[in-house]
């Protein structure tokens, strides 16, 4: 029974209930409704760019772009013109709904083959120092975006970040933890640390940095001066560029200026699924969050279609959200690549044939060993990341995610512009039998190779419905991001929560391997008891992924940016 036409009140109140009863103290009131438009990110700051825009007349493109160059400056760690990533964009008046995914994720440098790292004698060359750096396309991904469908001029859109980077920002608790987690690698790897004296002076203030301290960055403001006068040719063939290949090569990069001037940007169709009467539009390959994403739904719809839903957040929704989990992640640990490289069968893994084998296999009552999910026996566990999302008086949404991989990427940045480089190529299998920072094992279709795309977990989410967008919604978080979307999506779709409702309850997460359902703490003892009966191997984590949410309600949209990573909406 489908439970989304029921009043919002009525949902609100059952929200309240839960979450109180799982020891969550939600914040009171509803979200504030707007009617002309919306946008959530990770940075209040951002937020009020992308609202700029709308007020200018601009439309949501114009929105997600000036929050993506907002976010460069204000959550250096999470994302930048440094890194790379993807947007989905629904544009409501061109051919009656025109959906369009844009590719810009970072990509390998010539010089970096299947078995580059595996000849190194330094196993941490792919997580941090230059030969981690990927070729970053932020730049060139969000003016593309502009540029073909957009409406107002570059220095229009890059004002705001121009204006955050001069005139500085306040150090938030995200930003302080984000800084103070990363302060023990950088004391362990002093080599780097000394070549990075930028970096570490900066932006982690010597190891001293604290909530409130202001911190400006006229360098990146003088980098977004030179792209809004001159397009994405200042960053990847001029002076940004040559300083980015300096930087690289200074912390052992193989980077190139060759290598920057040949990004290109991709646009791919959109991966589409239907639940619920609703049109989900997801990121396709080299990402690999749009068809986990649509796995998880399709499974958790099949079993529980024809019947009144779970208990939201109760055991038995945890228990068959997880296991659905659990056969998204089998298949990304084998299927998923970039397809320039690899033959990914998508229309296999979504196929209603294979969800329903795969649905079936679901036992209500217990969980089963890892060789029982996806089509693969098992092989032997983020902050760096950003989301975006906006929407418009003219029926367009945009969802955005991108990433530096890692808390301050690679721990190199450019001096001369004040901007962290990735650590992306991490997000490869460098070392055969070996698992990335998150804990994810990988197939030989994700080794590294001149120009081609390492594997990502970002899932950048449109819901349309047939009075036309429904939702936006993504996350950073690493692998986590996939799960966290699917239950804020749900939670909207099924349980008809509030915005603020949705993004604050707590969540879960499986990745199949390794064999571990994480709890936020939030869950009471007695949901986790129930949960070690059913055989899951539970543990507790502090967060699991940030995501910025928009939906629509009667009247306009709410908002709502996740209080795990702070930030605002905004919206008029």
């Amino acid at each position: 029974m489908n439970r989304t036409n029921q009043p919002l009140r009525r949902r609100s109140l059952v929200a309240v209930l839960v979450l109180l009863f799982l020891g969550f103290s939600p914040s009171p009131g509803s979200p504030p409704v707007w009617t002309r438009g919306a946008v959530a990110s990770d940075h209040e700051v951002a937020s009020r760019a992308g609202l700029e825009m709308l007020r200018k007349g601009g439309n949501a493109v114009d929105a997600a772009v000036a929050t993506a160059f907002a976010l460069s400056v204000v959550r250096p760690y999470a994302s930048g013109i440094g890194g790379g990533g993807f947007l989905v964009v629904y544009l409501a008046n061109e051919n009656g709904g025109r959906s369009v995914a844009i590719d810009y994720r970072e990509r390998a440098p010539r010089a970096i083959t299947p078995d580059f790292y595996e000849r190194l004698e330094d196993t941490l060359a792919c997580r941090f120092g230059g030969a981690s750096i990927g070729i970053p396309g932020a730049t060139a991904g969000l003016l593309h975006a502009l540029e073909r469908y957009g409406t107002l001029d570059r220095a229009t859109v890059l004002a705001p970040a121009i204006r955050a980077a001069e005139e500085g920002f306040l150090a938030d608790a995200h930003y302080v933890l984000s800084a103070r987690e990363m302060i023990p690698v950088l004391e362990a790897l002093p080599s780097l640390r000394a070549s990075n004296s930028f970096l570490w002076e900066r932006f982690f203030r010597e190891g001293t940095v604290a909530k409130g301290d202001t911190i400006r960055l006229p360098e990146q403001g003088a980098a977004l001066r030179l792209i809004a006068e001159r397009g994405a040719d200042a960053f990847y063939g001029g002076p940004i560029g040559e300083a980015l290949v300096r930087a690289a090569g200074a912390s052992g990069g193989v980077l190139e200026l060759e290598d920057l001037q040949s990004f290109p940007v991709a646009e791919r169709t959109p991966l589409e699924g239907e639940f619920r009467g609703k049109r989900i539009l997801g990121m396709p390959p080299p990402s690999s969050g749009g068809i986990a994403l649509l796995q998880i739904l399709g499974i958790f719809d099949r079993k529980t279609a024809g019947e009144e839903p779970p208990a939201w957040n109760g055991p038995e929704y945890v228990h068959l959200l997880a296991e659905a989990m659990k056969h998204a992640f089998a298949d990304r640990a084998e299927w998923p690549g970039d397809p320039a490289f690899v033959e990914v069968p998508v229309e296999r893994l979504l196929s209603g044939a294979y969800l329903d084998e795969r649905a079936a296999s679901v036992r209500r009552t217990k969980t089963r060993g890892p060789d029982a999910y996806g089509t693969r026996a098992p092989g032997p566990d983020d902050r760096g990341t950003s989301h975006f999302g906006a929407v418009d008086r003219f029926g367009n949404a945009v969802g955005g995610t991108e990433s530096i991989n890692y808390s301050f990427g690679s721990l190199v940045a450019v001096p001369e512009y004040g901007f962290v480089l990735n650590n992306t190529m991490d997000d490869f299998l460098t070392r055969r039998g070996t698992e990335n920072l998150f804990g994810l094992r990988q197939s030989e279709r994700n080794l590294p190779a001149p120009g081609k795309i390492p594997l990502s977990s970002m899932s950048p989410t449109i819901v349309l419905d047939k009075d036309g967008v429904f939702a936006v919604a993504g996350g950073s978080g690493g692998p986590r991001i996939i799960s966290a979307t699917a239950e804020v999506l749900l939670a909207a779709i099924l349980f008809d929560q509030d915005a603020e409702a949705a993004v604050a309850a707590p969540r879960f997460h499986h990745q199949w391997m390794p064999n571990k359902l994480l709890l936020e703490p939030s869950f009471g003892p007695l949901i986790e008891g129930v949960l070690l009966r059913m055989e899951h191997e539970v543990e507790r984590t502090e967060t699991i992924a940030a995501v910025p949410f928009i939906r629509r309600v009667r009247g306009g949209y709410q908002a709502s940016s996740d209080p795990r990573k702070g930030g605002a909406p905004a919206g008029y």
